[in-house]
């Protein structure tokens, strides 16, 4: 275990603002906060409408008990794109005062959106080899 010590608080410290400043600069652009929440959009898109085939086909079952009784509705779309469509808007309202803030949560919801598509199309892969 590494000794903790005046240098390598230095270096974390130099490290941590570095980070930030990069954060802060990537937040306060709009091109790309953008592209994060069109993003965003599709991802959650995407995952209803995959998730709809692959409930509808009998390889899976919707895992949101909120959703379960809309996913063989033909509004299960319109409430995946008006939920993820509603979370863009809070975000950009956010992003006005909170930029950083806006920027690491719509990240986030990205990386957690792609994981469920690509964990909904390994399901669908699954099933067919």
């Amino acid at each position: 275990m590494p000794m903790l010590d005046m240098q390598n608080l230095k270096e974390a410290r130099t490290y941590l603002s570095e980070w930030v400043d990069t954060t802060k600069s990537h937040a306060d652009s709009p091109r790309l906060m953008s592209v994060l929440w069109g993003t965003m959009i599709a991802l959650v898109v995407a995952d209803g409408l995959i998730s709809r085939f692959l409930v509808t086909t009998g390889l899976a079952r919707e895992g949101n008990p909120l959703l379960q009784v809309w996913i063989h509705d033909d509004l299960f779309l319109g409430i995946k794109l008006a939920g993820a469509f509603f979370a863009a808007l809070a975000l950009w309202s956010i992003h006005k005062s909170h930029p950083n803030l806006s920027f690491i949560i719509t990240l986030c919801f990205v990386v957690f959106y792609t994981g469920l598509v690509f964990w909904s199309l390994l399901i669908f892969w699954g099933s067919h080899v």
